[in-house]
């Protein structure tokens, strides 16, 4: 895949126009090609690109030209330099920005539409199940009170209690069963 080298085919008028990549710039971002990746930019090309008596506009022009010829390793490498000596025009690439707007939940929000198991049920469906499990609950809670008069809840309770009140619990539980 190309895609640095297509990215690069279509930054390079945005480049070629953009008034903050000045003299000083270029010749950063030449010198870091260079000096990092000789292989992509040499010594003689590297100073043929700096020539000051050559507009800097047309250098650049030239030095994107060249580095489209190189291949996809060259472009990448000169996305990473501009990358790091001028971030404000690296982030305000046309490519750049159509990124970040695809990727950016809040100016494109991507809906998900994932239809769960129980969607399909009816609002009625939910509250007689609900009704079903508050009745079977309340019938359980009656029929133990009655079976045991509740002396089987009390009993429990009062285990984690203090002495006191543990008897008192007690002896309640033990009444109510004399009934």
């Amino acid at each position: 895949m190309t895609i640095f080298l297509e990215q690069l085919i279509e930054d390079s008028a945005f480049l070629r126009a953009d008034r903050r990549l000045d003299t000083e710039l270029v010749d950063k971002l030449i010198l870091q090609l260079n000096r990092i990746y000789p292989q992509i930019l040499t010594d003689k090309e590297a100073t043929k690109f700096r020539n000051l008596d050559v507009p800097t506009s047309v250098r650049l022009g030239e030095l994107l030209t060249h580095l489209q010829g190189r291949g996809e390793e060259a472009c990448r490498e000169f996305y990473r330099a501009l990358h790091l000596h001028v971030e404000e025009v690296y982030y305000s690439l046309p490519t750049r920005l159509r990124l970040r707007d695809t990727l950016d939940p809040l100016t494109h929000p991507q809906m998900y539409h994932q239809k769960y198991v129980l969607n399909d049920r009816e609002p009625s469906f939910f509250l007689g199940c609900f009704g079903i499990a508050v009745g079977m609950a309340l019938l359980y809670y009656y029929s133990e009170a009655k079976l045991t008069g509740g002396s089987r809840a009390l009993g429990m309770a009062a285990l984690g209690l203090k002495k006191t009140a543990q008897e008192v619990l007690i002896w309640y539980s033990e009444e109510s069963l004399m009934k």
